[in-house]
């Protein structure tokens, strides 16, 4: 059984558990090596204190979880089946009635708690989430690697970007030819749809690439991130397309502050609310604080917004093998947009970032 397994089955142990039942894609991906989206099929992984866990997945997929690795019981199905039968069959064998339950409640929906609740009538359910989360937030050596690999190809969708602009290209046009370009290089997906935004449209933090055109004195903005091995990269560069006025420029220069400083100040013992102010004041200071309207950044892996959210008010203190994103923004409609953002990972001795793109403004002719 291997190690995250260990972790989870200890949590239940602890905590009176009989039964864990994950039915995220994510999830279960972290905890069997096996990722696949089921769509509106059944998906699930049952963890016991004591007892051989499961997995259960639809019938066609069978042979691709055991290429994952998984060498556990594997129950699938067909569309004839119902999973549910096969659910409660499997857990009566090995622990018989249940008391205790864990679930992930944010991601089951009404009708499967529904479900199960009527297969385990006296059972009670608790969040699985918080545990998961905690133990998705330390990376190990293997998924820093993979995390490095997805930041490289982040870097470099932003190098091909820059070369695309041109005057008269829509925004969707340099979109395309970044997205074209990492196909070349091999990669099936992105962490989320690709954000390629010009002038005015840049000061919406989530804007909708369209058929806008690039113009000489305009702001470019690209948000965008590569998935290697079920692994995210989240990389935002602004450039300047021809020269740009003052205020664009003291915009560009105090994100670019604010970014650099709350870099400087992740390291363990430090807090996410502190990492999250010391941009903020930043900002705030230079009297933009109200045309920065989101959180600092957010945790970072097989989803590309995991646990922790890096506010202002969360008081979770940083620890080693962290990874997250640092993302402080200015948007003032009519003048400008201006987002810098990097994956940081954290050792002993503070943050390794992990984008590495120049950040300096860049003037592109």
């Amino acid at each position: 059984m291997n190690q995250r397994l260990h972790n989870l089955q200890a949590w239940m142990k602890e905590n009176g558990i009989e039964v864990s039942f994950i039915t995220s894609s994510e999830n279960v991906f972290y905890l069997s090596g096996f990722f696949t989206n089921p769509h509106e099929r059944l998906l699930g992984l049952a963890m016991f204190q004591e007892e051989e866990p499961f997995l259960i997945c639809p019938g066609m997929e069978v042979n691709d979880v055991k290429k994952s690795g998984w060498n556990h019981e594997i129950i699938g199905y067909s569309d004839i089946d119902n999973p549910w039968e096969l659910v409660l069959t499997s857990i009566n064998k090995r622990i018989g009635a249940v008391r205790n339950a864990a679930i992930e409640k944010e991601h089951m929906n009404v009708e499967r708690y529904e479900e199960l609740k009527s297969l385990f009538p006296s059972a009670s359910f608790v969040s699985a989430e918080e545990k998961m989360r905690k133990l998705r937030m330390i990376k190990d050596a293997k998924e820093l690697k993979v995390m490095e690999e997805a930041c490289a190809l982040a870097d470099y969708a932003i190098e091909v970007g820059c070369s695309e602009i041109k005057e008269g290209r829509t925004e969707l046009d340099v979109l395309n030819a970044v997205e074209y370009a990492l196909k070349k290089k091999g990669v099936t997906e992105m962490s989320f749809s690709t954000m390629v935004l010009t002038g005015a449209n840049a000061a919406s933090p989530h804007g909708n690439p369209g058929n806008t055109k690039i113009q000489k004195g305009d702001l470019v903005l690209f948000d965008l991130g590569v998935v290697v091995e079920r692994y995210c990269s989240d990389i935002t560069r602004t450039v300047a397309y021809g020269d740009i006025n003052d205020k664009q420029k003291e915009i560009y220069d105090t994100v670019l502050k604010a970014q650099l400083a709350a870099i400087e100040v992740s390291k363990p013992g430090a807090t996410a609310a502190e990492v999250d102010l010391t941009a903020r004041r930043i900002i705030s200071d230079a009297g933009y604080g109200e045309y920065f309207p989101h959180r600092l950044g957010h945790g970072l892996g097989i989803s590309v917004h995991e646990y922790p959210s890096m506010t202002e008010t969360n008081q979770l203190v940083i620890e080693e093998g962290m990874v997250y994103t640092i993302e402080p923004g200015i948007y003032v409609p009519g003048v400008a947009g201006v987002r810098i953002e990097d994956d940081v990972f954290i050792t002993a001795d503070g943050a390794k970032v992990l984008t590495n793109f120049p950040k300096e403004l860049q003037i592109l002719k």
